[in-house]
């Protein structure tokens, strides 16, 4: 198995080791299969130490109960011949092959192909720009934090859920963009998460760290004020803390001086909207409402109109014995689909045929001229 997986690796283009994963479903199931053959080879690995240590307890067990008969009563253990030569032979050559076998190393095979499949891994990039796609979901649909991490999501098959921890990356991902408006949201899900009594590796002085100075940022000098508070709370000694809470009531102290409020709570939305939107594009508003399903609704006197049929392409020859079904989606501007016009395995063959073709799309740089990958624009 490790040969052919050597071969294999060999074959395939070095090229093709890393090419933007998360901006396709198509080259994600290729992830999919590597770490099914890497859970196989792990599972080998297991198998291997376990038949090890089985083997090496075996022979402790034997020599256990070998070892106290001898000691109560050497010289007359000694005395028959046959266990002087067993002695002899255990000592010179038994006790130098059980060394060998704890020396030996049973993870080659395992850390051979994972050598070998590492070069087709995900990269920071392809982690980050996954981190951004659940944010534009969340977005698009308006999901709140808990619905996702949940995994409450309507139509998915396989449910899923986020951990604290897992909250917690997504909002150090978000703060790295200065995207204050969803590091809040995150940090906020990984505490919440935390506080419930969710067992994680996740700390809250961590979270607390980046939710205060993201809120902050917002301008909600209150809230991250008492976040601040919560967390000297758990840490006295944090350096960053204690100096931002000192910041925070000396700015506190001069608006109160200047008779400015910072709780304002209309003050406070038209910020966060602001924060959300920034590097909002104009279509998009109507994007995301297409895609919630919120565009312009079909009336009962238009959707009389649309007709399933089955369509022989005017009377050609090749479609007269095998017409297609025809369905109506919509009537201005027409949109017609296609059902049933190649089989599932062609399908997958197309997929197969065009996987390796895929790539990023471009838009044209204003400044230069060219074609770029941009973050709006991930599809393949």
């Amino acid at each position: 198995k490790i040969w052919y997986t050597i071969a294999l690796g060999l074959l395939l283009p070095f090229s093709y080791a890393h090419t933007d994963f998360f901006t396709s479903i198509g080259h994600m199931t290729d992830l999919i299969n590597t770490e099914k053959d890497l859970v196989v080879s792990l599972k080998d690995y297991i198998k291997a130490e376990e038949s090890k240590l089985e083997q090496i307890k075996k022979w402790a067990e034997k020599l256990d109960q070998l070892t106290d008969t001898a000691t109560k009563d050497p010289e007359g253990f000694l005395g028959h011949p046959v266990n002087a030569f067993k002695l002899m032979k255990r000592l010179n050559t038994e006790w130098g092959e059980l060394e060998s076998l704890v020396l030996k190393d049973m993870s080659d095979g395992f850390i051979s192909n994972m050598t070998i499949q590492r070069q087709f891994f995900p990269n920071d990039e392809d982690q980050t720009g996954a981190a951004k796609a659940l944010l534009r979901l969340q977005d698009t649909y308006n999901l709140d934090t808990d619905t996702l991490s949940r995994g409450n999501l309507p139509g998915v098959k396989h449910k899923s859920f986020l951990t604290a921890e897992d909250c917690f990356e997504l909002g150090k991902i978000a703060y790295t963009e200065a995207d204050y408006y969803h590091t809040e949201l995150w940090m906020e899900q990984a505490l919440k998460q935390l506080d419930e009594g969710e067992v994680s590796s996740a700390d809250k002085v961590y979270i607390l760290d980046y939710l205060s100075y993201a809120v902050y940022q917002q301008g909600d000098l209150g809230k991250a004020m008492t976040l601040t508070k919560r967390l000297l709370e758990l840490d006295p000694e944090h350096q960053r803390a204690n100096g931002n809470m000192k910041y925070f009531e000396y700015i506190m102290a001069k608006e109160k001086e200047a008779n400015k409020s910072s709780t304002d709570s209309e003050d406070q939305m038209e910020k966060e909207t602001e924060v959300k939107k920034k590097d909002y594009l104009p279509e998009r508003r109507k994007y995301e409402m297409l895609c919630r399903g919120e565009g312009l609704k079909m009336t009962p006197r238009r959707q009389k109109r649309l007709f399933c049929r089955y369509y022989d392409g005017n009377r050609n020859p090749r479609y007269i014995l095998g017409p297609v079904k025809q369905e109506d989606e919509w009537d201005k501007p027409r949109i017609v689909r296609f059902l049933d016009i190649i089989s599932d395995e062609e399908i997958e063959t197309v997929k197969e045929l065009a996987k390796p073709r895929l790539s990023r799309a471009t838009v044209h740089d204003p400044e230069t001229g060219k074609l770029t990958t941009a973050h709006y624009r991930v599809s393949k």
